[in-house]
């Protein structure tokens, strides 16, 4: 697994997150059930800030179906808020000061958002409730590739940088955009040379990827699994320190001979103001969800790497991925 150091975060623009401030909050703002009766607590809502079938997308629909299938909590409730790579989202759960029954999955991608697109909102003002996985990045082509190893793409990379287009499920400062920024500079090219094109989220990265509108993509592997499986998508690498269960067959980049590992890392924050016993209560449901067999089945189902913490350890492990990536945004001249 990669230690920290080498887990990176994303940021967005926050152009239009001056418009939430209109929208207000729009749920009760009692707490949600206890579930200190053994009943399963009632009333919680994840918000998702990117298009549906990208990876929060995914990580957060399937925490929530554990809870329901596990009896830990019923009727959750996962919604999508897109825009600015995260940053309409990140506004609209700090405009939802103190409501105790909204949470908003996240991970690295919105960290460097909030710095390059300069959000008034930020990170900081939220309610740290766990971080929850790690996945390694995946470096994929359509099936019909000219490129048939990583080394064949790096070889054509190097030799016309501006021309290979890369996708990736982020905006500027998110792990889409680092991860091919950084096996860039690895293979000896100059980052800067390097075409990128944004999405926001896996799932408008796929139609683009599958449509020949970028020669690969560099994302999460698990937003790809069910392409991989129908072979309509090829892996040509995996960015782990080693290889990944679900794709035994696929080489780490160390293997190839490039000296990279990057980790992508996701978890779940709620509003600004709320109460100790509404985050007692968001934990709790977590760490019940964290410890369930239907979770475990997940992970391994999913290739996710378990990297649960909770509360105060997952807001100084915030802190540092806010400054660690707030340091490589200024060395891109992104920030």
């Amino acid at each position: 697994m990669a230690t920290r150091r080498n887990v990176l975060v994303m940021g967005v623009a926050a152009a239009t997150a001056l418009a939430l401030g209109a929208c207000g909050a729009t749920a009760d703002k009692g707490g949600a059930g206890s579930g200190d009766d053994g009943k399963p607590v009632t009333g919680l809502r994840i918000m998702v800030p990117n298009t549906p079938g990208g990876g929060y997308d995914t990580t957060a629909r399937t925490a929530a179906k554990v809870m329901e299938d596990a009896k830990i909590a019923t009727g959750v409730q996962v919604f999508n808020l897109p825009g600015a790579g995260g940053t309409v989202g990140l506004q609209r759960t700090v405009n939802e000061k103190g409501n105790g029954k909204l949470a908003m999955q996240m991970g690295l991608g919105v960290v460097g958002a909030s710095y390059t697109s300069k959000s008034a909102a930020t990170l900081t003002q939220t309610t740290p409730l766990a971080k929850m996985i790690e996945e390694a990045g995946a470096i994929v082509v359509p099936k019909d590739s000219p490129y048939k190893n990583i080394n064949d793409l790096i070889a054509a990379w190097k030799a016309d940088p501006k021309k290979i287009a890369v996708g990736g499920g982020s905006s500027p400062g998110g792990p889409d955009h680092l991860l091919p920024m950084r096996l860039a500079k690895t293979v000896g090219i100059d980052p800067r040379q390097v075409n990128f094109v944004s999405y926001d989220g896996g799932g408008e990265l796929l139609p683009a990827l599958l449509g020949g509108k970028v020669a690969f993509g560099a994302s999460g592997f698990g937003e790809f699994l069910k392409q991989v499986e129908a072979g309509q998508i090829r892996v040509l690498a995996v960015t782990s320190e080693a290889p990944i269960e679900v794709l035994k067959d696929v080489p780490t980049l160390k293997a190839s001979g490039i000296d990279l590992v990057f980790t992508n890392w996701r978890g779940i924050v709620a509003p600004p103001g709320i109460s100790d016993a509404d985050k007692k209560v968001w934990i709790d449901v977590l760490t019940k969800m964290h410890d369930s067999a239907e979770w475990k089945a997940e992970l391994a189902k999913r290739g996710w790497t378990d990297a649960f913490i909770t509360g105060d350890e997952f807001g100084t492990f915030l802190t540092e991925q806010d400054k660690a990536v707030a340091d490589i945004l200024k060395q891109l001249g992104l920030a």
